[in-house]
């Protein structure tokens, strides 16, 4: 059973790598955009995966018990406005979005499904940054849809709220993950993507699946 997992872990980790790196060089650019270098500064600027692995919580993890996390780009979220804190956290969803949009395109103009050695893990590929997104999207601390919520609140009163919800967010997260919100949620919109974009779902259990998402998101 283990060495199974081991198996499949060593099969997806470079199309998962790719995915996470694209994640969080996107929340570095866009941080860089905005005047905040301290991600240019510390190293995590880069589209070398090595530079957002830990070996915690990308590797010893997901072959343990099932998840797992990535280094956290360091941003300096009090050094941007608003908008930017949104546009920074909404930088590494968006970017797994449109990174599986060009591989779905990819994967009807070339017509891989004739081509199954190729076609399998582009749809891996797809099937990893779409989980990321919408996993990431969760307005749950510390994912970073729970950033962009924060950053459309106005009022006092709801920041106060949202930083007393902030401290339980791990806890929260951890019970929706206990209590199958995986299966329930992130899967379906996952199942949806995959219709809109006329793909074939990829041939992997929900378990696997699981094994070889992060949950630790900027």
């Amino acid at each position: 059973m283990f060495a199974n997992r081991v198996l499949t872990f060593l099969f997806v980790l470079p199309i998962f790598l790719v995915s996470l790196t694209i994640h969080e060089y996107a929340h570095a650019w866009m941080a860089y955009k905005y005047g905040d270098d301290t991600a240019k500064r510390m190293g995590r600027l880069t589209l070398n995966p090595l530079a957002h692995i830990s070996f915690l919580g990308t590797i010893v993890m997901p072959l343990l018990v099932g998840f797992g996390w990535a280094r956290p780009v360091p941003v300096n979220f009090l050094a941007l406005t608003r908008s930017q804190v949104f546009k920074v956290a909404a930088a590494g969803p968006g970017a797994n979005i449109l990174l599986a949009l060009a591989l779905a395109l990819a994967f009807h103009l070339f017509r891989l499904r004739a081509v199954p050695i190729l076609g399998f893990p582009v749809l891996l590929a797809v099937f990893f940054n779409i989980i990321l997104a919408v996993f990431n999207l969760i307005p749950v601390p510390p994912l970073d849809g729970s950033r962009m919520v924060y950053a459309k609140l106005k009022s006092p009163g709801a920041i106060d709220k949202y930083r007393n919800f902030a401290r339980y967010g791990m806890f929260i997260l951890i019970g929706f993950l206990l209590l199958g919100g995986f299966d329930l949620i992130v899967l379906p919109v996952v199942a949806a993507f995959y219709t809109l974009l006329r793909l074939p779902f990829p041939a992997l259990t929900i378990e696997q699946t699981k094994q070889k998402t992060s949950i630790g998101a900027d």
